[in-house]
């Protein structure tokens, strides 16, 4: 298994994952996905596997916004590279490789990047059902989201790197 940084040219296989982890009114959409690479492709990692098959990845842009909103999936514009926030969208793994651990190495990477980076933390929703997952990784549960993505209910979760107080001086 390789954890490396998505590339544009990644953007068709992550959208087949994506489908597979999501229902369709949640999934991001190939040209989504492809204007997210675009813009903040250093903020998408991907888990392969040696024969080169992408088995999972986890993605999303940096604000100086607290909260995750249904906009930033539209809108990859809003990335701010020095952005004290780092959003998760998607932390995606196909079915069958599933429980093998894959998920929590590429998010250790993730806060990692963003601990190197000087992020202040990162911040994700999900459903009820994952929250025991995230929270084993330090994710704290902050309760419902304001998103209506997909229609569904969201909790948001947020892990803190650093003193907040430093986002107050930017």
């Amino acid at each position: 298994m390789r954890i490396r940084t998505a590339v544009p040219e990644d953007a068709e296989e992550l959208a087949a994952i994506e489908k597979l982890c999501f229902p369709p009114a949640e999934a991001a959409s190939p040209k989504q996905l492809a204007a997210r690479l675009d813009v903040y492709s250093e903020h998408f990692l991907v888990l392969q596997e040696e024969n080169g098959r992408i088995v999972s990845f986890v993605d999303g842009l940096c604000t100086d916004q607290r909260n995750l909103t249904d906009e930033m999936y539209e809108r990859p514009e809003m990335h701010r590279e020095d952005g004290v926030w780092q959003m998760i969208f998607g932390v995606n793994t196909i079915p069958e490789c599933r429980s093998k651990g894959y998920a929590s190495k590429l998010l250790q990477r993730f806060t990692a990047l963003a601990a190197a980076q000087g992020r202040n933390g990162l911040v994700l929703t999900c459903k009820a059902a994952l929250l025991p997952f995230y929270a084993r990784l330090g994710f704290k549960d902050e309760g419902i989201s304001a998103s209506v993505h997909g229609g569904v209910p969201w909790h948001q979760m947020r892990l803190t790197l650093c003193d907040i107080r430093q986002e107050d001086n930017r």
